[in-house]
């Protein structure tokens, strides 16, 4: 990777760190579903996986450069998926902040989307995002330009969303941000899941109060940034004793 310039080159590698990550903890999808980065710059290019990889064979120097038009700027002899351009490119496209975002169908995940109501404020983690997502209808597999509206006019300023029947999506301004974003949200489903498994029992929702005060404890953070760096950084430790041949 000696063609590139410094940045790229921390991007890419922190990105197929999140790709080992993701599959490390089990929420990879066969060679399917994507993270991307935007990368600096007004042409809005950005970094996705290379179509026909497992998660745990993506390297930084493997990512393929795309625009916002779906065009690879650099070449790749592996190419895109069509369905990962249509959604990551509308939202980087729109919105400002979205620098990172990541998509996943884990069961839990797909399980909740399924379900005829919203996430509700069971556990911890649900309490501290409740409200803050975003919800969009399945419309079949996302390979139709004329969705990309509606898919960013559903997502609005959140940066969690539900896509029904299909699965989970997070957006932030970095790479650990958007994987801390997801980590709470798969977990929130996974809790909410098991709670509707329980047969026979009541469930017993967060109040009001403490929700709000939830929210409010974790917007007073003052190393909010940081709390998702160190968990990201937590996590790619493990990966590297695994194996660390992302970063080539």
């Amino acid at each position: 990777m000696d063609f590139l310039n410094e940045t790229e080159r921390n991007i890419r590698i922190t990105l197929a760190a999140c790709y080992r990550i993701i599959d490390m903890i089990g929420w990879s999808e066969l060679i399917f579903n994507h993270i991307t980065m935007r990368l600096p710059g007004p042409e809005k290019h950005f970094l996705i996986n290379p179509y026909g990889l497992w998660y745990d064979e993506v390297k930084a120097s493997n990512l393929v450069k795309v625009d916002i038009n779906g065009n690879l700027v650099e070449e790749s002899k592996w190419g895109i998926n069509p369905a990962g351009y249509v959604i990551h490119s509308a939202i980087h496209e729109a919105v400002d902040g979205a620098h990172c975002i990541i998509h996943t169908h884990t069961t839990a995940g797909m399980a909740i989307s399924c379900l005829d109501h919203e996430l509700k404020a069971l556990s911890i983690y649900d309490s501290v995002i409740d409200g803050e997502i975003a919800y969009h209808d399945f419309e079949g597999v996302t390979l139709f330009e004329d969705e990309k509206p509606r898919l960013v006019k559903d997502l609005g300023k959140k940066k969690l969303m539900i896509l029904k029947n299909h699965g989970l999506l997070t957006v932030g301004k970095s790479i650990p941000e958007a994987f801390m974003y997801m980590w709470r949200l798969n977990r929130a489903c996974e809790i909410q899941l098991a709670a509707h498994s329980a047969s026979n029992a009541k469930l017993r929702f967060a109040s009001v109060d403490a929700i709000s005060a939830s929210k409010d404890a974790y917007a007073g953070l003052q190393d909010g940034d940081r709390h998702a760096e160190k968990v990201f950084a937590a996590l790619v430790r493990r990966v590297d004793l695994l194996d660390d041949s992302y970063k080539g």
